[in-house]
C-alpha cells in the first residue's frame, strides 16, 4: 500500500480538526507534562495539544512518513515518531494518550485500547475518536459499487471484512473497570462541502483508499467513475448548491 497523503488529507482541514477540539474540550487535566498524539496525521490535532499545555512534552506517532513529514514542518521544535500503536508502549509518566481518528483502523482496537489505559499511571487520561460511519451513504455505496463491479473477486472480502463499531455500552464494560471515570458520547457532524465531488475527495484519503489501493489504474478509474455518479445521486445539493456531509463520530475520555 502507498503512503498516505497529507495534502490529499489537508484539502478539508477546518473539518477534520473540528472532532480534536471537541474532544479536547473535555480533557480534564489542568496540566500535562508528558502528552502523545497517536496517528497525529500532518501534525493539526498536536497543534491544538500543544497550545493547550505549552510547556508539555508533546510527542506525535503515526505509520505515514508523509503525514510525519507535514507534522515536523508544522511544529519543528516537537518529536515526531513513526510507530504503529497496536506494537507501541507509552513513555513512562505520559499524563494524556489522545487520539482523533486512528482506532478504526487498528485491529482489535476495544484490546488496544484496555492495554494503553492500563499503562497510564493515576489520574492519566486516554481520549479517543472513533468515526462511526460505516452506514452512511459513502461506506453502503462504496460496499455496493465493489460488490457489483467487474472488481467483485478482488474486493469483496475487503469491504466484507468492515464491522460495525461495537455499541458505546461495549465501550463502557471493557474500560470502566480501569477508571476512575468515564465519558463516552456522540456528535454528529454536517459538514458543509462544495459538491458531491468534494465528499469523494474526502474519502479518497480516508476509507475509500485500501480500496482503491487494491485497483490498478483502468479499474480505479472506472471504479472511482460509478462511485461518483452513485454519491452525486444520493447526497442532493442544497438550496445554494452546497451539500451536507454527514459524520457520525464517537468520543470517549478515560481518567485512570
Amino acid at each position: 500500500m502507498t503512503d498516505w497523503s497529507a495534502e490529499q488529507y489537508l484539502k478539508f482541514e477546518d473539518e477534520r480538526t473540528r472532532p480534536s477540539r471537541d474532544l479536547l474540550a473535555q480533557i480534564p487535566l489542568s496540566d500535562a507534562r508528558k502528552i502523545v498524539d497517536i496517528g497525529c496525521g500532518p501534525g493539526n490535532s498536536t497543534e491544538l495539544l500543544v497550545r493547550r499545555w505549552p510547556n508539555a512534552t508533546v510527542i506525535g506517532i503515526d505509520t505515514s512518513a508523509d503525514m510525519l513529514r507535514q507534522a515536523r514542518e508544522r511544529l519543528p521544535k516537537h518529536t515526531f515518531i513513526e510507530a504503529n500503536v497496536a506494537h507501541w508502549v507509552p513513555p513512562a509518566g505520559t499524563d494524556l494518550l489522545f487520539a482523533n481518528a486512528i482506532f478504526q483502523w487498528v485491529p482489535d482496537h476495544l484490546k488496544q485500547l484496555q492495554r494503553l489505559l492500563r499503562g497510564l499511571p493515576a489520574g492519566g487520561v486516554l481520549a479517543v475518536q472513533i468515526p462511526d460511519n460505516l452506514e452512511e451513504p459513502v461506506h453502503i455505496l462504496m460496499r455496493e459499487v465493489a460488490q457489483q463491479g467487474p472488481w467483485r473477486s478482488h474486493l469483496s472480502e475487503k469491504v466484507q471484512a468492515e464491522g460495525e463499531l461495537p455499541r458505546p455500552g461495549v465501550y463502557y464494560d471493557a474500560l470502566s473497570p480501569l477508571c476512575t471515570r468515564l465519558v463516552i458520547w456522540h456528535t454528529i457532524y454536517n459538514h458543509v462541502l462544495d459538491d458531491a465531488a468534494a465528499i469523494v475527495h474526502w474519502v479518497r484519503s480516508t476509507g475509500l483508499r485500501p480500496v482503491l489501493e487494491m485497483l490498478d489504474a483502468p479499474a480505479r478509474k472506472e471504479f472511482l467513475a460509478e462511485y461518483s455518479a452513485r454519491i452525486a445521486a444520493r447526497y442532493l445539493p442544497q438550496a445554494d448548491g452546497k451539500v451536507l456531509f454527514r459524520r457520525p463520530r464517537l468520543f470517549i475520555v478515560a481518567v485512570k
